[in-house]
């Protein structure tokens, strides 16, 4: 039976993603959709803006990449536990953090995330490396979910990360119909598991797996030029000249769920 983590193993396509790692941040593309990702999430969390300290809460980004939206929420939260399967990103995202003027509460991890007791995560205490492991007031995932074929086993290791009457908060684009399949160019298509989200579907999914006030809402749209043929842009996976592609506009999704309070 295949668990959370071979589920994401297997969806996002690793070694692409490890290809592509030290290019990835020259897309501006893949920045602004980061931005929006957290302006849509801090509208929804206030115990984000305040100070975070001591008493600031601790997130895991789960499929954080090279640590675009780790980076930047990194200074609302207390700590950010950035994980990713893709040990090439991960690398990317520790050469990042140690040039000045880098966040210094981001922990990166390379790991195949399928038990919240992992011991590559950080403990609950940290006088007790050996003890239990850190439960998360956040979880967030942005543009992760459709690399991912089964979405109930990572959302159940998800839930099982949070502390009680935590919750998650994932983006990904939507899936608003057969156009959505442009998205991607033909040959990123490695390790897309689906052409964006569906709103419905994801709403019964995070029932089903036990989180309670589920709430999946059209948060932003964002344009973007994508092949106007299949192929067009080749193996670069964008426009190389003028003329090429056309542009359409993608509506995005934030996902919310809370973890039942259990005392």
């Amino acid at each position: 039976m295949a668990t959370a983590a071979s589920s994401l193993h297997a969806a996002t396509g690793n070694e692409r993603f490890n290809n592509e790692a030290a290019n990835w941040d020259n897309n501006p593309f893949v920045h602004e959709a980061s931005k929006q990702a957290l302006k849509a999430i801090l509208a929804k969390f206030p115990a984000l803006k305040d100070a975070p300290g001591q008493n600031g809460l601790d997130v895991l980004e789960l499929g954080c990449g090279t640590g675009l939206l780790s980076s930047i929420i990194a200074p609302y939260a207390k700590r950010v536990v950035a994980v990713d399967a893709a040990p090439g990103m991960i690398e990317v995202l520790k050469n990042k953090l140690q040039k000045p003027g880098a966040p210094q509460n981001i922990y990166p991890l390379a790991v195949l995330l399928e038990d919240a007791d992992d011991k590559r995560l950080p403990p609950a205490d940290e006088s007790d490396p050996n003890g239990p492991r850190l439960r998360f007031d956040l979880i967030i995932s942005h543009l992760v979910l459709h690399h991912i074929p089964d979405l109930g086993k990572v959302l159940t290791t998800m839930k099982d990360c949070l502390k009680h009457s935590a919750w998650v908060a994932l983006t990904d684009y939507e899936d608003a119909g057969p156009d959505s399949k442009s998205f991607h160019a033909r040959s990123r298509m490695e390790g897309v598991a689906r052409h964006g989200i569906h709103l419905e579907t994801m709403e019964v999914l995070m029932n089903e797996v036990g989180f309670v006030n589920v709430n999946v809402e059209r948060a932003w749209s964002m344009d973007k030029n994508v092949e106007k043929v299949d192929g067009e842009f080749g193996e670069a996976g964008r426009a190389s000249r003028a003329g090429q592609g056309q542009v359409r506009s993608f509506p995005f999704l934030l996902c919310m769920g809370e973890k039942k309070y259990c005392p």
